[in-house]
């Protein structure tokens, strides 16, 4: 059971590490506009509404995420729609910048810390990491859905979850037995399911 959790753990490290990395790279520069705007608008025109000023830099720092991760993260995920790809993203950035803006509310009006410092850290710290890691996989399995497969960097990332499963004796158990893996245009990667 341990080895199976184990290579399961191994195919995902080896499926998300070149997206994860780019992601990275975006979400720091993200964080850098974002948290640069607030901290303007905190000691500027919006400093006595804190959880306005955490939507503003959101949003100017989501503008930027998208265009990062659609020509350049996700580029070989890009879907031909770009209305509907957008759309999707502009919905599970609301989610995300929700999730920030509801850590500056819960800090300021739950906890009663109103100071700058407290409601830049639930915000831009707290708020950021947890929008952060529901951002990845939204974006990963929802926004930028397109098959990996086409590029050639990517055309074996099946064939390692496979590997890791067949490793562990599981096989392809499942309702996708006797096809190719590549086949597969859309769905959730076998390991997650």
């Amino acid at each position: 059971m341990l080895e199976r959790i184990k290579s399961k753990i191994a195919g995902l490290i080896s499926l998300f590490w070149r997206e994860v990395a780019k992601f990275g790279v975006v979400g720091g520069v993200a964080f850098i506009i974002d948290s640069g705007i607030y901290v303007w608008l905190l000691h500027g025109s919006m400093s006595d509404s804190q959880v306005k000023a955490k939507i503003v830099a959101g949003v100017v720092a989501t503008i930027f995420s998208w265009v990062a991760n659609r020509y350049w993260t996700f580029r070989h995920r890009r879907q031909a729609n770009v209305v509907r790809e957008l759309v999707m993203f502009i919905i599970m950035n609301a989610i995300g910048l929700g999730i920030a803006a509801a850590c500056v509310w819960v800090t300021k009006y739950w906890l009663g810390l109103t100071d700058a410092t407290s409601v830049f850290i639930a915000g831009s710290v707290v708020g950021l990491i947890l929008g952060t890691i529901f951002r990845f996989f939204a974006y990963r399995f929802w926004v930028f859905g397109k098959e990996m497969d086409q590029e050639e960097e990517f055309a074996h990332d099946h064939e390692i979850l496979g590997r890791a499963q067949n490793e562990t004796g599981a096989g392809a158990s499942n309702s996708t037995k006797g096809t190719d893996p590549r086949s597969d245009t859309g769905s959730t990667p076998e390991i997650l399911r």
